[in-house]
């Protein structure tokens, strides 16, 4: 590890892999919470901002300490627990321990000013046990801070409040209860059943053993096993000790030296108390949501084509020669338009919790918006009156020839007239003359031919050029803000799955 110095926080920070690793995934907790703040409840919001709070702060103050916790009910032990782990009489016991609400502290070598002043620990109620005199007898525990809490079954509100205070910010938790109020509710609904998943971070021991009875006492710890169990709390080390006459002290001395040895029991008690944010955001988001590239585009956009008319202005647009009219769709019809818009949201929002739907029905274009900008779009897109001129070239080609067809048939006549009959001339004549008038009609159809195809043309233009307005407007009024939406709830969907 590597030791870097915060000259704003005025801490020491040992900053090693797994700890850079949970401070990265303090801040992604962080920004997921803003992108689902208006989806989560303010309780719920206010649990994960004060979670990540206490994670980053005890993080910032070095994981080189384990903080181990003695919490317990009045008549538990505690503080003579306390006092013979230490080794000295630090720590109020008997009659004087249910008046004061103070935490008591002692810290096994190496300076913890910064993080004892984190913790609220008063000056007057630290102690450091390591010192000249022991030699190596206190090395096992080097680096412990052990805390001795106020008890949590007190009737002052206040020692209440300091225990639910700090519980959050150690590393390991040490529930100390005794033979007569193990199974008390006040500790199993008011506390134990509230750390499930934190198995790995609190141990619970058994004090005052040497007043049961020898063959009572494997039976006394397997009920005690049996009511975590039935708390949800799978795998607790349960110790039994007596600070009286020292039995199990001496296990329970090498269980928290192992801990300090370990050395990551801080950042295993931050990953937990991560994944309890995560879950927290869980609850916040569902399983799955649609992809940017899956968005019903195509749908909305031939949906609005409906709404303002363009099938029919696209077959007005077909008539290329024979009309003078500029031809665009639209207006857009209100309901039409409200029908697409509601569309869109069932089927973009199909599965996103419901506060994620009011965000996208908040997100998308109002109603009102939509109709205006589908109006608008296809307003600007006209289809111009434009002549064929293989049309014109067909049809002029055509009356030239059907003239001259003309020509020649009265020709014909008074040929025929004035020769009293027949001739071959004559027939010559009218066979020059009928070959005309067909050479005229095939002009006029290829003239009308082509007058088609330019319609046809047009209508396509026309129809490419409405349908990528009409694109537009979905992708500008629904399709980017729901991205954004979609984006957000898949970042804090990701976030909280880790």
């Amino acid at each position: 590890m590597t030791e870097k110095n915060l000259a704003d926080q005025g801490t020491l920070v040992v900053s090693g892999e797994r700890t850079s690793a949970l401070l990265d995934r303090v801040d992604r907790i962080e920004v997921a919470l803003e992108r689902a703040l208006l989806a989560m409840p303010d309780e719920a919001t206010a649990r994960v901002r004060r979670t990540l709070t206490e994670v980053r702060g005890r993080l910032a103050l070095g994981v080189d300490r384990t903080v181990v916790a003695l919490v317990g009910g009045t008549g538990s032990g505690k503080s003579s627990l306390f006092n013979a782990l230490a080794r000295l009489d630090f720590a109020d016991v008997g009659v004087r321990r249910p008046t004061t609400s103070q935490v008591t502290a002692c810290v096994w070598a190496q300076d913890a000013t910064p993080l004892l002043d984190w913790l609220g620990v008063s000056t007057d109620r630290r102690i450091e046990r390591e010192s000249a005199l022991d030699g190596d007898t206190q090395a096992d525990l080097r680096g412990l801070v052990l805390l001795d809490l106020p008890d949590h079954d007190s009737i002052e509100a206040e020692h209440r409040a300091v225990v639910d205070r700090l519980l959050p910010q150690v590393d390991l938790l040490v529930w100390v209860v005794d033979p007569q109020k193990y199974a008390d509710d006040a500790l199993h609904t008011g506390y134990l059943r509230h750390l499930v998943g934190h198995e790995a971070s609190m141990l619970v021991v058994l004090n005052q053993i040497d007043t049961v009875p020898v063959d009572a006492q494997a039976a006394l710890m397997r009920d005690v096993d049996r009511l975590l169990r039935e708390d949800g709390l799978e795998g607790v080390g349960v110790h039994a000790v007596s600070a009286r006459t020292g039995v199990g002290l001496p296990v329970l001395r090498g269980v928290l030296a192992d801990a300090v040895e370990r050395r990551g029991i801080a950042e295993v008690r931050a990953a937990s108390e991560l994944d309890d944010a995560a879950r927290e955001l869980r609850r916040a988001v569902g399983t799955e949501e649609l992809d940017a590239d899956a968005l019903p585009r195509v749908a909305a956009t031939d949906a609005l084509a409906y709404a303002v008319g363009l099938p029919g202005a696209i077959d007005a647009a077909r008539d290329a020669g024979r009309s003078s009219r500029r031809v665009a769709a639209g207006p857009a019809q209100g309901d039409h338009v409200e029908l697409v818009r509601r569309t869109w949201l069932e089927r973009v929002g199909h599965g996103l919790p419901e506060p994620w739907r009011e965000r996208l029905d908040e997100q998308v274009a109002p109603l009102t918006e939509l109709t205006s900008a589908v109006g608008a779009a296809v307003a600007e897109v006209v289809a111009e009156p434009v002549r064929s001129r293989a049309a014109s070239v067909w049809r002029t080609l055509g009356v030239l020839v059907g003239l001259a067809a003309l020509v020649v048939a009265g020709v014909v006549v008074g040929a025929v007239a004035g020769a009293q009959g027949w001739t071959d001339t004559a027939t010559l004549a009218a066979v020059a003359g009928g070959a005309g008038l067909l050479l005229a009609a095939g002009a006029w159809g290829l003239a009308a031919r082509a007058e088609r195809g330019a319609g046809r043309r047009r209508s396509e233009q026309f129809a490419e050029a409405s349908r990528a307005a009409l694109a537009e407007v979905v992708e500008t009024r629904l399709a980017r803000p729901s991205i954004v939406v979609l984006a957000d709830h898949r970042a804090v969907r990701e976030v909280a799955s880790v």
